[in-house]
């Protein structure tokens, strides 16, 4: 049987997300975007899941855009202008729908991650890298900017930083990726899959309601005025407080007992 292009494995209300064209270092080809398009929208509605692993198989976790793709879909008479803009509208819903996910989002990155691969990384809630990983915006090189990914990687990084990858195409290693807030955190490549199932453990281990009220309130925020993003922050912290399981977490702590909460 044809293994499917995007594995999806759930265990203990964390759902692992698995790029599986190693051929093609886990391009994101149309197949692969419908494929992460359609498991994104499934998870969002699934109760169970609390926390999303996402990964590459093979020696990368993603090279970005499918270029032989693209090449055939400039060359169509059919397609020119109309499936490009399609191709980066379709990409920009994947991204997007990532960050919109109630749950949040882990990007386990090996290898490289270059173009919209690296798009993909600064697009999770969080990265884990394992050392050695290469990181590049490197369109440029071949005379395409990375105008797309340049929107989720410099709401990662500072600007100089992105503006300087997406100049000179060039590529950064995990350490630095660290050092400039691309990724969290650096492991041993043996360790990679241990370490990004631990921090996934962790914030599954929170309460789940919580969290998602935090991972929209934090988006929502970072694109208001400061006055206006206190408002808003204040009014979800009070309807926070007035929740059942807040009173008991709240309660759990004074008592220096762990809280009585419900599985998931």
């Amino acid at each position: 049987m044809t293994e499917p292009i995007l594995r999806r494995d759930d265990a203990g209300g964390i759902s692992t997300l698995t790029l599986n064209s190693p051929g093609s270092l886990n391009a994101l080809s149309d197949a692969m975007l419908a494929a992460l398009s359609g498991s994104l929208s499934e998870i969002a509605g699934d109760p169970v899941i609390r926390v999303v692993i996402l990964r590459g198989a093979g020696r990368a976790f993603c090279a970005g855009h499918d270029l032989k793709e693209m090449q055939a879909g400039r060359s169509a008479p059919d397609k020119g202008a109309a499936y490009f803009a399609d191709l980066f509208s379709r990409c920009a819903g994947v991204m997007q729908a990532i960050v919109t996910l109630p749950q949040p989002v882990i990007a386990e990155v090996h290898g490289i991650a270059t173009a919209a691969g690296c798009q993909l990384v600064a697009s999770c809630d969080l990265a884990v890298a394992a050392e050695g990983t290469r990181f590049g915006v490197n369109g440029v090189n071949i005379g395409l900017f990375c105008s797309t990914p340049m929107v989720a990687l410099s709401r990662n990084v500072p600007a100089k930083f992105a503006f300087e990858m997406l100049t000179t195409g060039e590529f950064i290693d995990a350490g630095r990726a660290r050092e400039i807030g691309l990724v969290n955190r650096v492991v041993p490549a043996e360790r990679l899959a241990q370490e990004t199932r631990a921090l996934a453990n962790t914030v599954a281990d929170k309460l789940t309601s919580v969290v998602r009220i935090g991972k929209r309130a934090f988006y929502d925020q970072a694109g208001l005025p400061l006055a206006e993003a206190y408002a808003m922050t204040g009014a979800v912290m009070t309807q926070n407080m007035l929740m059942t399981d807040t009173e008991e977490g709240i309660r759990a702590f004074l008592e220096k007992r762990p809280p009585n909460w419900p599985a998931g």
